[in-house]
């Protein structure tokens, strides 16, 4: 990013991939960590793959959006999924290829990849 039009060009079309939070209650949400660690940790490919994912194969009851900080700074970047009825899953140390596993196995295949879960970690 060499300048601030640049910048502007990049947040007007990134806005454009990732959706506000949905009223919808039957609706999947897959949250990106993108504090100033996330992203320093590469946290903006992981948000990048997962919204074009999501776009390209227009999956309409998964929205992908954006938080600051999740306070887990050492496990960054992170996401985490919300699906209804379900408890939180957090996935840490992701890249985008991770994020796309998780995005066909537990977004659209329901099974939790448990090797990338928060949980491993411990």
């Amino acid at each position: 990013m060499k300048s601030l039009e640049e910048l502007k060009a990049i947040r007007e079309r990134m806005q454009g991939r990732v959706g506000v939070r949905s009223e919808d209650e039957n609706q999947t949400r897959v949250v990106v960590g993108m504090a100033t660690c996330g992203i320093a940790s590469g946290a903006r490919p992981v948000l990048t793959a997962l919204s074009d994912a999501v776009q390209t194969r227009a999956l309409d009851n998964v929205s992908v959006t954006q938080t600051g900080c999740i306070g887990l700074c050492q496990y960054e970047p992170i996401i985490e999924v919300f699906e209804p009825g379900k408890d939180k899953v957090t996935y840490v140390k992701m890249t985008a290829e991770k994020a796309l596993e998780v995005l066909d196995k537990h977004v659209l295949g329901g099974q939790v990849v448990t090797e990338y879960t928060i949980n491993s970690m411990k």
